[in-house]
């Protein structure tokens, strides 16, 4: 079984058409498994509805406790892409023996077709699947272990350091 921690980031946000804002409402994570057709056993935990720049201590002690109390050895984890690196040093410290995956996105799901979150999630799950145990971002097909990654905000991208 995979754990599937939900958290927020621009991964969940809807679009308020009305006054142009970014939101959250509800995960996109259920109706995103079943329009892929996945068949993996996932259990899905709604942690979080934040973006990542408002996640407290607080927060990242429920995160963490997560990843803990799970018997899942691979846990995803859906997180805005501010502070992703941040809470991946957190988790990595905890020394689980576990495979963590990070992802997140740079545009909302709810944009459709233009959204990279769809991707990402697909390629968390995989590489969930098949890294050995350690924390681990990925991004734009790509994963990073915790302490080799870092956000590119001029590019819009994640990088090995």
């Amino acid at each position: 079984m995979i754990e599937l921690i939900v958290t927020g980031g621009t991964f969940d946000k809807t679009y308020d058409h009305i006054n142009g804002k970014l939101y959250f409402d509800n995960t996109h994570i259920p109706k995103m498994l079943k329009r892929s057709r996945c068949k993996l056993p996932i259990h899905i935990t709604p942690l979080l509805l934040k973006d990542s720049l408002d996640i407290t201590e607080e927060d990242l002690h429920k995160i963490e406790e997560a990843c803990i109390q799970t018997s899942a050895k691979s846990i995803v984890i859906t997180h805005g892409t501010d502070t992703m690196a941040h809470t991946a040093k957190r988790l990595a410290k905890l020394k689980l023996d576990k495979t963590i995956l990070l992802t997140g996105a740079m545009i909302p799901y709810a944009f459709g077709s233009s959204s990279d979150g769809f991707f990402n999630l697909g390629c968390a799950l995989s590489f969930s699947q098949t890294l050995p145990p350690n924390v681990y971002i990925t991004m734009q097909g790509q994963y990073f272990l915790w302490n080799k990654v870092q956000k590119n905000k001029d590019l819009g991208l994640f990088e090995a350091l």
